[in-house]
């Protein structure tokens, strides 16, 4: 057992330092990475403006705070593995994976992770702009908020890469696969809370959306950032059953997709 588990960790800690220095020789690349995730920074005025005519609930300040809280939580779960996998499958480069003694998924996982670390000083070099331009939106979440919040961030990245692999794997019956991601997108746009909080909502719908994957890779992360009351265990729940789901998904079609491929002569 204890040699199983230092030959993971060998392996993972390989994993993540090859990709982590693949990934810090494009700089330029990853700063227009970070910079194409401002999305919510732009919509952030939109809110602050429109919270300045009416009431909607929230203050122009929690707008600020809020909008800000997506914008990291973006940064740190935002997912690219089906271009990637999609893009082997039809160049056939996943033969060469297939002959390693390691699931082709862990190398896009460690990819994945290895590159949040590697686009973690622009990302803060951002937030520090941001607080200065809008001096009076600085906090500092509590140490409790903060530690389940690095969990719910990790979880949220879990739940998007597992969700966007699955996907992936119809790219052993067709080319564009991809267009199923580009479709799920827009529910994701709308539902996880990346162009509004959850609290702008109607009740009803709120109530059906929380049961949803959307929620929990957004607004869940960024409300636990902001120390807003939320309810930890359907929280995490949901993202743990949803995450599970997929899991399940994922392995059975790459199964079958896997006996396709073979018998594509790849």
């Amino acid at each position: 057992m204890q040699n199983s588990i230092r030959s993971f960790w060998r392996k993972a800690s390989t994993l993540l330092t090859v990709y982590y220095a693949y990934m810090v020789e494009y700089r330029a690349e990853l700063l227009l990475w970070v910079l194409s995730g401002t999305l919510p920074l732009i919509l952030m005025g939109v809110w602050v403006e429109a919270s300045r005519q009416t009431d909607l609930g929230l203050s122009s300040l929690e707008f600020v705070r809020y909008f800000l809280a997506v914008f990291l939580v973006r940064q740190f779960s935002v997912v690219w593995v089906i271009w990637e996998f999609e893009r082997e499958i039809v160049e056939g480069r996943l033969s060469f994976r297939l002959l390693q003694p390691l699931d082709p998924g862990w190398h896009h996982f460690t990819s994945h992770l290895a590159e949040r670390f590697a686009r973690l000083p622009f990302a803060l070099v951002l937030v520090a702009l941001f607080f200065l331009l809008y001096p009076q939106a600085f906090w500092i979440p509590s140490a409790g908020s903060f530690a389940v919040f690095l969990l719910a961030v990790f979880l949220a990245f879990v739940l998007r890469f597992v969700m966007q692999y699955t996907f992936a794997m119809l790219a052993f019956w067709m080319e564009r696969a991809n267009a199923i991601e580009q479709f799920w997108f827009l529910f994701y746009l709308f539902l996880s809370g990346m162009i509004a909080p959850l609290e702008m909502f109607p009740p009803t719908l709120r109530a059906i959306v929380e049961w949803t994957p959307f929620p929990y890779m957004i607004h869940f992360p960024a409300s636990l950032l902001l120390d807003t009351p939320v309810n930890l265990v359907q929280g995490f729940g949901v993202t743990l059953v949803w995450i599970g789901l997929f899991f399940g998904l994922n392995r059975w079609l790459w199964r079958k997709g896997l006996r396709r491929y073979s018998g594509m002569g790849a």
